[in-house]
């Protein structure tokens, strides 16, 4: 192969939006899916994007998302998850996915519930430190990797969690 054909030869490819236009098809931005929200009065919107490598990196999938939720007064909070993530060089895509996550601060518990699908529970770990809680889980398809600052001191011997249809749900004493 002469230099003129390697450079002509094409390098695999992977086309990552994280602009997020794919997720906004139909939507003009975050400020508009939050005014959607209001008038249809939705408390929460879950937006995910899916992809899958070409060529030599047909092997590489990535998901990526985002949940919007409506706090206290209105305020909205933006949580992302998945797989990719940004770097000062561009979109990297992890083997460790980031799952979803919901916290719940109630009035003498805190209520952690985060979405792990593909694995089973004997693959999950969940640990305690302080009030950073980490939950992990871990198969020959699927990793999953989380870390939680709780919104409140807690009972360290307190946690309890199960897992059933892919959902962990954990329990804490405030």
């Amino acid at each position: 192969m002469t230099g003129k054909d390697k450079k002509n030869e094409k390098e695999p490819q992977i086309n990552i939006d994280l602009g997020l236009g794919g997720l906004f098809q139909g939507i003009g931005s975050i400020v508009d899916l939050v005014s959607e929200m209001a008038e249809k009065g939705q408390s929460t919107v879950e937006k995910t994007q899916e992809f899958s490598g070409e060529g030599a990196l047909k092997d590489l999938k990535g998901v990526y998302g985002f949940s919007v939720k409506m706090g206290a007064g209105g305020n909205p909070e933006v949580q992302p998850f998945g797989n990719v993530k940004t770097s000062p060089s561009g979109p990297v895509v992890d083997e460790m996915r980031e799952p979803m996550t919901d916290v719940f601060d109630e009035k003498t518990t805190i209520q952690v519930i985060v979405e792990m699908p593909g694995v089973q529970k004997k693959d999950v770990t969940v640990d305690l430190q302080d009030d950073v809680l980490t939950v992990s889980a871990k198969n020959a398809k699927r990793k999953y990797q989380k870390e939680i600052v709780l919104p409140s001191k807690i009972k360290p011997d307190s946690l309890s969690y199960s897992f059933k249809n892919a959902i962990l749900e954990i329990k804490l004493d405030k």
